[in-house]
């Protein structure tokens, strides 16, 4: 476990290690972290925000999130800059403080992932889901292998991710540590996605 500080980007969407997610960036302070980020090479990180913010309290978000790195950056056609980010290390919050500009800064300490653990026959399932996904939109994923398919962290993470799951249901699922039993919950789910008289 290792401590590091990085600046806090409260989201509403929760972002998986390996994850890939698109954002507009308009408000000033998140403009300077995306230059100090792009300049050093550092990561910031995303948590779920968990109460919004309004003019009685400030806004809230969950301890645990995960490391974002800038892969590319454009100006978009309104005029904002846009970024690709990709998940790396989960981490927990320990402590935060916040910037003159408002930028809120946190450390934290990143969450070991668990050694490659292969998926089991009874997960095969969700194997083959995430192999659709692939198929779909694996350009989002320049690193992808076909043996990610068999590695029971990185199907976890994608079908968290991809599946149109609630951001309280992928935060639970991005909380735990043990692959299979994300797994196992991401099975127990399955049926909401099932198509009426067939297979999903």
């Amino acid at each position: 476990m290792t401590s590091r500080d990085i600046p806090i980007f409260p989201l509403h969407t929760v972002l998986f290690p390996g994850g890939y997610l698109p954002l507009r960036i308009f408000e000033q302070r998140y403009i300077d972290m995306v230059r100090e980020c792009s300049a050093s090479g550092n990561c910031f990180g995303i948590c779920l925000v968990n109460n919004p913010e309004n003019e009685k309290r400030a806004a809230t978000h969950m301890r645990i999130g995960t490391m974002a790195e800038i892969r590319d950056f454009s100006i978009l056609d309104d005029g904002l800059l846009g970024i690709v980010a990709e998940g790396r290390q989960r981490f927990s919050i320990q402590r935060t403080r916040m910037r003159e500009n408002g930028l809120l800064m946190a450390e934290v300490n990143t969450l070991a992932e668990s050694v490659i653990v292969v998926i089991p026959e009874a997960y095969s399932v969700l194997s083959l889901i995430a192999q659709r996904f692939m198929e779909q939109v694996g350009g989002n994923y320049p690193s992808f292998q076909p043996a990610d398919l068999q590695d029971a962290s990185w199907v976890g993470y994608r079908l968290s991710e991809l599946l149109p799951l609630e951001n309280t249901e992928k935060q639970t699922l991005l909380q735990i540590t043990d692959p299979l039993e994300r797994l196992r919950l991401l099975l127990d789910v399955l049926p909401r996605f099932q198509e009426p008289g067939g297979s999903s």
